[in-house]
């Protein structure tokens, strides 16, 4: 991909009617967040004829939720799971070179206020960076108490001991999945969002395809197709339900949902690009402080929930937590009035039906399961190891007979739309939002109107035209939380914004731009629970 071949249009007059054309595929995937839409690519790359489709917007769900880190899991090793700490060392490599515009690497640093913290956490580290091997991003330094603070100068200086540095990486959760999608379709896959799959289409006892119901026009159809993937994260209990309804089978949920709360604070309470990393709090828990977009996130938590909605509101008692931890190790202690927005995401993991307990105990791999009827589903993971999900989900399908032998993956060492080719020195994603996200198709947006129109730091009208044009966006919501940032970093910036970038959608689409709900959504986002 370079910046000499032009983006793809995404007019959805245009997709709907390639949809409506489409009688029979080799392969239908529901859900478009980081599993399906790496599922759309490998498998397009591979030569099938693909078709996804998405209830909402991609990256709605938990992929936009992210607390933005492409890790290997330092705490996964603390627990013994050498093997699952490998692959996704080995798979952060991948991302970071697939996708150079939307991620590169982060320095953390723990600092230690007790003697032996430094050493004990500097050795757990360095079998880090022996497992990353080549793969691995920087070597691990253990730090003197004026080290630290030169590294971490929003650090707490009372009682500092000395710190560990270490190296992980940091992404742009919703834009890659974008880019992902992108990539997709340029391998002709026809992906879409705003798209329900409302039920299944069984013949003989087995799937043969889906019915769906375009969101914006109403209109349903049905597409035949030799393997359907549910990847629909939290949600993927719905779809097989639907399977079991139609089959007079019934199966147990496989996901246990877990609630992670992000507080986004303002830069000057940690300057810097390092990241701060607590990995024992006073009750067990992890604390991040991490630098991104011009801000820092601060988080997370990990509580089970019941229940699954599509917009999770953060408890009074995780707001506590996060501020009151992040209190003792920031030397400015951040305060409910200083929280510029606060969101959650909803984790799919997966437990087993005996499994009881804490959701910190389960395990973070991801599962693929074949329905007795030929439903393929998918779930738990992290971004990080999307690429490797697709593969192990194709895989199956081979291995199940729902899919022919096919070629080898070819998604190892692919670029995503706008990476540039050959070496290339990586944004800091600490810094402020801007061009850098779009990497070579930065021109493009630049040749659009309104390229020197700024509607909210970081965001031009030139960008919000090509998200509308090129970008598969149709909301305020999809242009101010997925496409830019803006929601994710400062919610009241992303209000006063909305009106002007509705104005916009509505001459570029002439579609509703969903102000309204835009508006309470970003009220949600300012609202810190006491």
């Amino acid at each position: 991909m370079n910046s000499a071949v032009p983006p793809l249009e995404t007019r959805r007059e245009l997709l709907l009617q390639q949809l409506d054309a489409t009688r029979a595929v080799d392969l239908v995937v529901t859900g478009g967040g980081a599993t399906g839409l790496g599922l759309a690519l490998d498998a397009a790359l591979r030569g099938l004829s693909v078709v996804l489709l998405e209830a909402r917007d991609f990256a709605k769900g938990t992929s936009s939720r992210a607390t933005k880190l492409v890790h290997g899991g330092v705490r996964y090793l603390a627990q013994g799971n050498v093997a699952l700490v490998r692959e996704a060392l080995h798979e952060r490599r991948k991302l970071l070179h697939n996708a150079p515009h939307l991620a590169g690497p982060l320095a953390f640093v723990m600092p230690s206020y007790k003697c032996w913290e430094t050493p004990f956490y500097g050795v757990g580290l360095k079998a880090y960076d022996a497992l990353a091997g080549r793969a691995g991003l920087g070597p691990t330094e253990l730090l003197s108490a004026r080290e630290t603070l030169t590294n971490l100068p929003g650090a707490r200086r009372e009682g500092l001991r000395g710190g560990v540095k270490y190296w992980d990486g940091q992404f742009d959760d919703a834009r890659l999945a974008i880019a992902l999608a992108r990539s997709a379709a340029a391998q002709g896959a026809l992906v879409l969002n705003y798209c329900a799959v409302v039920g299944l289409l069984h013949r003989d006892g087995r799937v043969a395809g889906v019915r769906y119901r375009a969101h914006d026009t109403g209109v349903e159809g049905s597409i035949e197709a030799r393997c359907v993937v549910n990847a629909t994260g939290v949600w993927v209990d719905e779809l097989r339900r639907m399977d079991d309804a139609a089959t007079g089978r019934s199966s147990q949920p496989m996901v246990a949902p877990s609630q992670g709360v992000h507080l986004v604070v303002d830069h000057d309470f940690l300057p810097g690009d390092h990241a701060l990393l607590v990995p024992r709090t006073r009750d067990g828990r992890v604390l991040f402080a991490v630098p991104w977009l011009g801000k820092v996130i601060l988080g997370t938590t990990d509580t089970p929930r019941s229940d699954i909605v599509e917009e999770p509101r953060a408890l009074a008692h995780e707001a506590r937590f996060i501020l009151n931890e992040a209190a003792h190790y920031l030397a400015r202690a951040p305060r409910v009035e200083d929280v510029r927005s606060v969101w959650v995401g909803l984790r799919p993991l997966v437990r087993p039906p005996q499994e009881a307990g804490d959701t910190k105990k389960i395990n973070r791999e991801h599962t693929v399961t074949v329905s007795p009827s030929g439903l393929v589903t998918v779930t738990g993971g992290k971004w990080t190891t999307y690429r490797v999900m697709a593969e192990d989900v194709l895989a199956r399908c081979m291995d199940s007979g729902l899919l022919d032998r096919l070629p080898p993956c070819e998604t190892a060492d692919f670029l995503l739309v706008g990476a540039p080719a050959g070496p290339q020195q990586a944004p800091s994603l600490a810094a402020p939002p801007g061009l850098h996200s779009y990497g070579t198709e930065a021109p493009w947006v630049q040749a659009l109107p309104g390229a020197d129109s700024e509607l909210a730091p970081g965001v031009t009208e030139a960008m919000l035209r090509f998200a509308l044009r090129y970008e598969y966006a149709r909301t305020v919501e999809d242009v101010l939380a997925r496409r830019s940032r803006l929601l994710f970093l400062d919610a009241a910036a992303a209000a006063r914004a909305a009106p002007r970038v509705a104005q916009i959608i509505q001459q570029e689409t002439g579609a509703q731009a969903g102000l309204d709900s835009f508006l309470e959504l970003a009220a949600q986002y300012q609202h810190v629970p006491q």
